[in-house]
């Protein structure tokens, strides 16, 4: 007699299998103790079989049929979140869905072992549940069209928040299944251990706080140019998550600076070059004080006959410093890389012991690095330059015998 399956556990259809092997198994002559062997192999292979055609189903029929769907749609976001990735993610949830199904048909005599199955499937079942709400997840942040901006970081942003939950929510119900509790009871009894768990992950926690600080108050973006104090890190940055911050510096090294570094220590941010015509030079050049003196006839014909001052401007009893600040700030203004409509200063501060600093202060349009250093090196060379023809001498401290 072929033992009768309790009704509650198997739908018309796998009734139906099972007396579909019953029938095999007398067909080929099987008696004796060697029927339930062969009728739980034959189920077995029954079972992995028709798992496999599920899967080749949902992968060959259902994805293609899907993708063709999502194109037709007028909506952009089915089109983000329901890509070929995602479905075929959601793929490998079919096959252990139907051995969940058939679990009762293949091992209804061996209760143990059913258990057993049933809950490595459950466990599977999770793991690969969690894989595809993250896969959803890591497309949600692909609905902005603008990568970079506010919306695109608060995005990612809350997308690895989503994550983490949704990991951390998975690994209490895999260990709920394999221990055999309520994952509610265990996550009531977590409640007792926060504080444990709180300075576990104090650092993790700190790192996700800090990111969000930096995405929510626009600190950073990706492509800003950031450096901060000690010279180790200078450079562009390409990628920011919860718990990292990627910069690729000049030499095109990749540096991964925690968001808690930026947060709670200084860095300058060279955005503001973008929102403004021109970068910042400010340099100091220091002249031998025993240089400067009044300046006599012959060094104003010598000046003028040269065209770098007019008559009107060496009247007078006037200094060498003087005429060579006016000269700068001229030449400034005429060049061409310089923006004349901002400011334009070049002034002399308190003598030091390195000899008497003259500090010049201007904009250059230039704002990639190579042509903005050609430019600067161009003006300090003239500076140096043009220094000797007003009787001034660059200070050079003398070595130390």
């Amino acid at each position: 007699m072929i033992p009768k399956l309790p009704h509650n556990l198997l739908e018309d259809v796998l009734e139906e299998i099972r007396i579909f092997v019953e029938n095999i198994i007398e067909s080929i002559g099987v008696h004796g103790h060697t029927v339930p062997v062969m009728r739980h192999v034959l189920l077995t292979l029954v079972a992995i079989l028709l798992a496999f055609i599920a899967e080749r189903i949902c992968k060959y029929l259902f994805v293609p049929l899907v993708l063709r769907l999502v194109k037709r749609t007028q909506a952009r976001w089915d089109d983000v979140v329901l890509d070929h990735q995602v479905l075929r993610t959601a793929c490998h949830i079919v096959p252990a869905l139907v051995i969940w199904q058939l679990m009762p048909l293949v091992f209804y005599q061996f209760h143990v072992v059913q258990v057993a199955l049933t809950r490595i499937t459950a466990v599977y079942l999770t793991v690969a549940t969690t894989r595809l709400v993250t896969k959803l997840i890591d497309r949600l942040r692909y609905l902005n069209t603008k990568p970079g901006d506010s919306t695109s970081l608060y995005l990612k942003s809350f997308c690895g928040v989503l994550k983490i939950l949704a990991i951390f929510i998975a690994v209490i119900v895999v260990v709920g299944i394999l221990i055999n509790r309520s994952p509610m009871t265990l996550l009531a009894g977590l409640g007792a251990t926060s504080a444990v768990l709180m300075l576990v992950f104090k650092d993790t926690i700190d790192g996700l706080v800090a990111g969000v600080r930096l995405t929510s108050n626009e600190m950073i973006h990706i492509g800003d140019h950031i450096t901060l104090p000690g010279g180790f890190v200078d450079g562009t940055i390409i990628d920011i998550t919860l718990t990292t911050v990627k910069i690729r510096q000049s030499d095109n090294t990749i540096t991964t600076v925690p968001p808690l570094t930026l947060v709670n220590g200084m860095f300058q941010n060279w955005k503001g070059l973008d929102d403004v015509d021109g970068q910042r030079v400010k340099k100091m050049i220091y002249f031998d004080v025993r240089s400067i003196r009044v300046a006599d006839d012959t060094l104003k014909q010598q000046l003028i006959s040269k065209g770098m001052v007019t008559a009107d401007e060496v009247k007078g009893e006037v200094i060498t410093s003087a005429l060579f600040r006016h000269y700068l700030e001229n030449y400034l203004t005429k060049r061409a890389d310089v923006n004349s409509n901002m400011t334009i200063l070049v002034r002399q501060l308190e003598a030091t012991q390195a000899g008497v600093p003259m500090e010049l202060y201007f904009f250059l349009y230039a704002k990639d690095w190579i042509p903005f250093e050609h430019a600067m090196a161009d003006i300090l060379e003239h500076v140096y330059a043009y220094a000797n023809e007003f009787g001034l001498k660059i200070y050079e401290q003398t070595p130390v015998q």
